[in-house]
């Protein structure tokens, strides 16, 4: 079986890579704009792509899988951006279209837990789509459009509603990379909010076993909420991410606001995943 994965260079993406290396019995194609890790070079095959491109020959390019993982997406810096639905969301499009078009027959494509909105408490996969801000409203408009889609085109499609994650290698404007940043500089405060909030994190390899599990052993899911299913509060999660390094840092409690686009306390109901693949 081959099976691509985009945005393979990316935080997530890499460890997806590693969790299907596990399999022998997979062909797998890497699909980037940017070089691969030095550890996957001789189990993945790369391919390097810039998905705003997309044209009738790149199933072909990608030597025609049978399962894609679609992790790639633009401007995550900023979830308020509106290039989010004016641009991305018809690129991705485009994109998956095409290779749906030209014989792809799975598709596991990531979405968001922002999806849900303001909601609080467990939330289920059956709750209607409520997003505030443009990513996960973009999110959310191309999950749409391939529902469409599949009514004229049939293919197996599952997404991922991806909750909290957390792991080396994460983009340094996370809470985890500064906490990380903070240790590595001998440093004795960390700035952060009250800490009060809860919310769902999983270890990112974790997540990318999941995700693995996912696409190779339930393809055409739907909707499946990919968290721990247990909530945290953020400031017990840091304190346990000093005790784990044998670190004594005060934490400046209510320095920062908490964010306006999220509840004081959701996490994922994972009954579903559970179901599919053990989890």
């Amino acid at each position: 079986m081959k099976v691509a994965v985009t945005g393979a260079s990316g935080f997530v993406g890499t460890h997806v890579l590693r969790a299907l290396a596990s399999h022998q019995d997979i062909e797998l194609i890497g699909v980037s704009r940017r070089p691969l890790p030095a550890d996957l070079g001789g189990r993945v095959q790369h391919v390097t792509m810039d998905i705003g491109e997309a044209a009738a020959t790149d199933f072909d390019a990608l030597g025609r899988p049978q399962v894609l993982i679609h992790l790639a997406w633009g401007f995550l810096s900023n979830f308020r951006s509106h290039e989010h639905f004016e641009v991305e969301t018809h690129r991705h499009y485009r994109f998956l279209k095409s290779l749906v078009q030209s014989g792809l027959k799975s598709i596991l494509c990531t979405g968001t837990c922002l999806e849900y909105g303001m909601r609080c408490g467990p939330l289920t996969e059956d709750l209607a789509p409520d997003p505030r801000l443009a990513y996960p409203f973009a999110k959310d408009l191309l999950r749409r459009q391939l529902s469409f889609l599949q009514s004229v085109q049939p293919f197996e499609l599952t997404w991922a509603r991806l909750f909290y994650v957390f792991g080396e290698g994460q983009p340094a404007s996370t809470l985890y990379s500064q906490l990380l940043a903070a240790i590595q500089r001998g440093e004795h405060t960390f700035r952060m909010s009250r800490g009060e909030q809860l919310r769902d994190y999983l270890p990112v390899a974790q997540m990318a076993g999941h995700l693995a599990d996912l696409a190779l052993r339930a393809p055409g899911s739907g909707i499946v909420n990919v968290g721990s299913g247990r909530p945290v509060s953020v400031r017990s999660l840091v304190e346990q991410w000093l005790s784990e390094r044998n670190y004594e840092m005060q934490l400046q409690l209510g320095h920062y606001p908490y964010p306006d686009y999220e509840p004081m306390a959701f996490w994922a109901d994972t009954g579903r995943l559970r179901t599919l693949v053990g989890a």
